[in-house]
């Protein structure tokens, strides 16, 4: 056997023991040549996809990964759509009131929002086959990462890159990674953000608290997922009696 094809059946019975990876119904093609893997296919949530790609790295000869992974959305829409639904939340949300907002069509930016000569900065708005690519720059590190949750809030995004620069850039702490997670917990209306507690370590996440169901744990974990830059999520909640 190839060494290549070692490989990639290591990959594939490590994908097979992570249990937020169902590869039954969720089936993902791998692909490996001088030390990169390809890895491409749908997973059902969040977790899926960031412990497919935490697996596949753990894996001795395996260098770097290109990463094609999307998430299967709750409900399919055209990349328009997408796109017209994520300008609608940066819009509505008001940390990012004094931000331009330009929608990318077709190669070409249109304008959704004009701000005052992007007091607080600019999004460029994108979208590739349900993958939403944000671009520009904004005033904070919570800025950028809160525009990058709510694009993967909307119902039919498959992945988000999230390519927002901050301006002037700031250090990225332990700290701003907790706030920016507390924030996006309380924004989202089917967490109690109050019963959660947060602390980061190294870039990696662990909640903490009580929750009122099995969903309520999962969106809450799903929301540290989303949040650009953590690179791990223990989920110590636990739900009520």
């Amino acid at each position: 056997m190839r060494k290549e094809e070692q490989i990639v059946n290591a990959v594939a019975a490590a994908l097979e023991r992570e249990k937020q990876v169902n590869l039954h119904n969720f089936p993902l093609q791998l692909e490996f040549d001088d030390g990169v893997l390809t890895m491409q296919g749908e997973v059902e949530h969040i977790m899926a996809k960031k412990r497919a790609l935490e697996v596949a790295a753990a894996i001795p000869s395996v260098t770097s990964i290109v990463d094609r992974v999307h998430l299967a959305p709750p409900e399919r829409m055209a990349d328009g759509e997408i796109r017209e639904r994520v300008c609608k939340v940066l819009l509505a949300e008001e940390m990012l009131g004094s931000c331009a907002v330009w929608a990318i069509v077709k190669g070409k930016s249109e304008v959704v929002r004009e701000a005052d000569q992007g007091v607080d900065g600019s999004i460029d708005v994108e979208v590739q086959d349900g993958v939403v690519i944000l671009n520009g720059a904004v005033s904070s590190l919570t800025a950028k990462r809160l525009a990058g949750v709510l694009a993967w809030w909307v119902p039919g995004s498959r992945d988000v890159v999230n390519g927002i620069e901050e301006v002037p850039t700031e250090e990225d702490t332990a700290a701003e990674i907790i706030d920016a997670l507390r924030l996006v917990l309380e924004k989202d209306p089917f967490v109690n953000a109050s019963q959660i507690r947060v602390s980061c370590a190294n870039d990696w996440v662990t909640l903490d608290g009580l929750v009122k169901n099995e969903s309520e744990r999962r969106m809450a974990e799903a929301d540290a997922w989303y949040l650009f830059g953590v690179d791990g999520v223990t989920n110590r909640l636990q739900v009520e009696a």
